[in-house]
């Protein structure tokens, strides 16, 4: 089992700071999940619910029993976003922390069925290393970057569908 690396304290300050008001009222996802402790501070500051998708069971525990009537699932992220298609889950904000290294920071916008979980205004969040660029070389979701902020070796990139997408 790979240890978890938590969002620094700087890292998550930051982006709760960036999506501002965004989080009041938000259905918040929290992939990758972890300690849970990303979802647990969007619920704190006000996000009306949250699932998390944590695949090593233990840590699954642990956040189920902190989570409240908040979801969450123990299943590998891609049976996890397909569980949630299924039952036509929509959501604001969806964060994900995807292991440093491991291929998911280019794999994971690209997952199928991702964007039918985003509402209109939905904003994708992925932390990662800023030795590991996100490229969106692989699209099928048409998702654009908006924005990408740099705090010593972490990278959030922020994203949302594309409002218009030319094949390239």
């Amino acid at each position: 089992m790979k240890d978890v690396r938590p969002t620094s304290g700087r890292v998550l300050s930051a982006m709760f700071s960036i999506l501002g008001d965004k989080v009041q009222g938000s259905a918040f996802l929290d992939v990758f999940a972890g300690t849970g402790h990303v979802g647990m501070e969007a619920l704190r500051r006000g996000a009306s619910s949250c699932v998390f998708i944590e695949t090593v069971r233990s840590r699954a525990d642990d956040i189920k029993r902190n989570a409240g009537e908040n979801i969450v699932l123990s299943l590998d992220v891609r049976r996890g976003i397909s569980w949630l298609v299924k039952r036509d889950m929509k959501f604001s904000i969806i964060f994900a922390d995807p292991p440093y290294n491991s291929g998911w920071c280019d794999s994971f916008p690209a997952l199928k069925g991702l964007s039918e979980l985003f509402d209109d205004e939905c904003v994708l969040v992925i932390e990662h290393s800023v030795r590991e660029p996100l490229t969106l070389n692989d699209n099928p979701n048409r998702l654009e970057i908006i924005s990408r902020r740099d705090y010593s070796e972490t990278c959030l990139t922020f994203l949302k569908k594309a409002e218009r997408f030319t094949d390239r």
